[in-house]
């Protein structure tokens, strides 16, 4: 039997939901939510100030890229919205 761990990883993987940014994005949403607390913002904003960063960025990725890199619409869908849970995930992460 294949051990669970490694066949969600795999699909990770092979969906796109993980690629060589996706630490980028978890860093950037830790940075950022620290930059936000320093300027005494609420945890709310915070958070929500990492997610609306975020989603900009997919924007602009997609202003710039377009869909291609990744190879299909499905995968580019997969990594945006995983990119965008990660960093925003951090960002709870740090002020729970």
């Amino acid at each position: 039997m294949k051990n669970p761990l490694a066949t969600f990883y795999g699909w990770q993987v092979s969906s796109g939901a993980l690629d060589g940014w996706t630490s980028y994005h978890i860093a950037a949403g830790a940075f950022l939510c620290k930059i936000f607390q320093w300027l005494e913002w609420s945890d709310f904003w915070c958070v929500m100030g990492v997610f609306i960063i975020g989603v900009l960025w997919e924007i602009f990725e997609w202003i710039v890229e377009n869909w291609r890199p990744y190879g299909t619409k499905n995968k580019w869908m997969i990594n945006t919205l995983s990119d965008i849970f990660v960093e925003t995930a951090m960002a709870w992460w740090m002020v729970i």
